[in-house]
């Protein structure tokens, strides 16, 4: 018989397999509790000991932003051409992080310029620059302004992100995107880039930009300090993308960045996106002012190598040109040209290189409306006149309307035109410029003939005899009623409100003096735009409009935002005869005008100036089309172009043929 051990008996076994298994599940829940415990003490010290630490930690983490700047909207002509516009494109920016010691951020830096050097060299553009080293820390914005080998003393940085490169191509984009550890504080971010029409379509009006840090002192923009503005953000800084800066800006955005106690960026960045700025549909038409443009070339080439018979015409310092042309009911300009221009897609980046600059001063400036130099080197400029010159014959259709307006002649005035005049104490002469004699002349006849002697006669002498030395102070009075010597009421930057020198002239000489050559055109500089908009009021007969360069204001999806409506500047309520008196005498001869298919009022100018070489004439011109129902008026300065007739006309002949061809009214109906 087998004996059994107590041992191997399977119920006991069983009893203490299940007593093993209590005590671990026992064991475990008793652990579990007890962490369980740990863990509630642990958030209830959080919530009630240090939450207030913990939150303060949370606000200073999200502090820390930037400004997105806004992408600006397009300026399109008035048939749709897009002239300036804004392209998506990849930079690259630095942004330096806190808690870097300076001379190890300075290491840093060069240490990164030096491998972004490579990477640029090996997947940028082939066909661009290669970007240095020094440059790539110059953008970074470090103050560094010596060779890399010498020793840095930058000031401290700022944190706003600086741009090292515009335009990224596509293998440099993923190469820093798939190395992103490498490079601390760089960050390739999406942004716009200015774009112009490579035809340089109204170049000076559209205008440019530059970079914020280099506007900001301008008054425009020191009344825009509460807006959030980006040092490095580009901004308008001339023309319409100045004037219409808040509407085409649009609203910036924000990126904020999750920051350490450090000022180390900890996390990926909390995005608002920019708006989109309003789009500009102007009232320039592009075929119309790219043959303005042409116009000018043209004849300036005209001038310098005139054909067989007209030798006499040569102008071989004519170097420049400005026209302006606007409609008489509406004030709508639809061409201003001021040539020779130049491209404003070298400063599309806002950076601006002293040969840049130098090879364009004497064109940046929109001459049709302001002071622009003489298109020759600096050491000749004083010899040459600027953009502004004086009327010459083109007032005097102004000149009979305050002559019958003050009463000094009537409709009927006659008076002998024997060639010259004198005047005053010491028995000064003046003569007509081509020294003709024209025997009686009516005031109609006086400006067709453009009588220098009639308008000293009958006007000059009795309106000084009439105001003595006030007249200065009366006759300004006078033309600024036709927008002479007051701002136009365009809204353009800059512009410029002409120059009266009667004052001036009356103290080397006499008021009497002064007013006798202000009665033809030579005591008062003015621009084109100002010659036009008189010229636009003649046309409507005592109507001054405010010249106007857009003609609708629209979303970034077409919708119109704003129409422009006509504005009425003031009036001057004067007879139909006085009115019919001057337009009929507005019948000058000029080049290319008794051309066309038909009737322009016309008054041609040839402005005398006194320069540092001598004297100069220059070619001034102004008319409007058609003579019964007006519905363009156009201005013309060619300085240094000699006659009116052969410097200017021919301009404006070809501004007319164009306007009837593209838009109409002139000839047939409008189209």
């Amino acid at each position: 018989m087998r004996q059994t051990f107590s041992g191997d008996d399977p119920q006991k076994k069983e009893t203490d397999r299940r007593l093993h298994f209590t005590l671990r599940i026992n064991f475990f829940f008793f652990a579990t509790f007890l962490l369980f415990c740990v863990l509630i003490a642990r958030l209830s010290y959080l919530q009630f000991v240090e939450s207030a630490a913990y939150q303060k930690d949370k606000m200073d983490v999200m502090h820390d932003s930037t400004v997105l700047p806004p992408i600006r909207g397009n300026i399109l002509s008035r048939d749709g051409v897009v002239l300036a516009n804004s392209q998506s494109i990849q930079s690259l920016y630095f942004r330096v992080e806190g808690g870097v010691k300076k001379d190890t951020l300075i290491k840093q830096s060069i240490e990164k310029a030096r491998r972004l050097e490579s990477i640029f060299a090996e997947y940028g553009n082939p066909n661009l620059p290669k970007m240095t080293a020094e440059a790539i820390v110059k953008a970074m914005d470090l103050e560094y302004d010596i060779t890399m080998s010498k020793e840095l003393n930058p000031k401290l940085p700022y944190s706003e992100p600086r741009r090292i490169k515009a335009n990224l191509t596509k293998e440099e984009i993923a190469f820093l995107l798939s190395n992103r550890d490498e490079f601390p504080g760089l960050e390739v971010v999406e942004e716009s880039i200015r774009q112009y029409d490579p035809r340089t379509i109204a170049a000076q009006l559209v205008g440019y930009m530059r970079k914020y840090d280099t506007a900001h002192s301008l008054n425009f923009y020191k009344k825009r300090e509460d807006q959030e503005y980006l040092l490095r953000e580009m901004v308008g800084y001339d023309g319409l993308e100045m004037m219409y800066q808040d509407e085409l800006r649009g609203l910036p955005g924000r990126k904020v960045y999750p920051v350490n106690a450090q000022g180390k960026i900890v996390g990926n960045p909390a995005i608002e996106k920019p708006e989109k700025g309003k789009n500009l549909r102007l009232t320039i038409d592009s075929k119309i002012q790219l043959d303005a443009e042409q116009a000018i070339v043209d004849q300036l080439k005209w001038l310098h190598n005139p054909p067989a018979g007209y030798g006499k015409f040569a102008a071989p310092y004519a170097r420049s040109g400005y026209a302006v042309a606007m409609e008489v009911d509406t004030g709508k300009v639809v061409a201003m040209a001021s040539m020779p221009d130049y491209d404003t897609n070298i400063w599309s980046d806002g950076v601006y290189s002293p040969e840049e600059q130098a090879a364009t001063e004497n064109f940046v400036n929109n001459g049709a409306i302001r002071n622009a130099p003489a298109n020759f080197p600096k050491d000749q400029q004083k010899k040459h006149p600027s953009s502004l010159v004086y009327l010459g014959s083109t007032i005097k259709p102004l000149t009979v309307l305050v002559g019958l307006k003050e009463r000094l002649l009537s409709t009927g005035s006659t008076f002998y035109d024997g060639g010259s005049f004198s005047f005053g104490k010491d028995n000064s002469t003046i003569s007509n410029s081509d020294g003709a004699s024209y025997g009686s002349l009516s005031p109609t006849r006086a400006i067709q003939v453009s009588s220098n002697t009639f308008m000293s006669a009958k006007i000059g002498i009795p309106f000084y005899n009439k105001y003595q030395k006030k007249s200065g102070e009366a006759w300004e009075k006078h033309l600024a009623e036709f927008g002479l010597g007051v701002v136009t009421g365009s809204g353009l930057p800059w512009e410029y409100d002409g120059m009266s020198e009667i004052d001036a002239a009356a103290k080397t000489s006499s008021y009497q003096s002064a007013m006798v050559y202000a009665s033809w055109g030579q005591n008062g500089k003015y621009t084109t735009l100002q010659l036009t908009q008189y010229a636009a009021t003649l046309a409507s007969r005592g109507k001054r409009m405010k010249p106007q360069f857009v003609e609708q204001m629209l979303s970034d999806k077409g919708e119109v935002v704003q129409d422009y409506k006509p504005e009425v500047l003031n009036e001057i309520d004067l007879p139909d005869s006085y009115w019919n008196t001057v337009i009929n005498g507005m019948k000058s001869g000029a080049e290319g005008i008794d051309k066309l298919p038909y009737a322009v009022a016309r008054k041609t100018g040839t402005s005398t100036q006194q320069v540092s070489g001598g004297h100069i004439d220059n070619a001034v011109f102004i008319a409007f089309a058609p003579e019964k129902d007006p519905k363009l008026a156009v201005a013309v300065i060619v300085p240094e172009g000699g006659f009116g007739k052969y410097g200017a006309a021919p301009i404006a002949s070809k501004i007319f043929e164009s306007y009837d061809q593209h838009i109409g009214g002139l000839s047939g109906p409008r189209k």
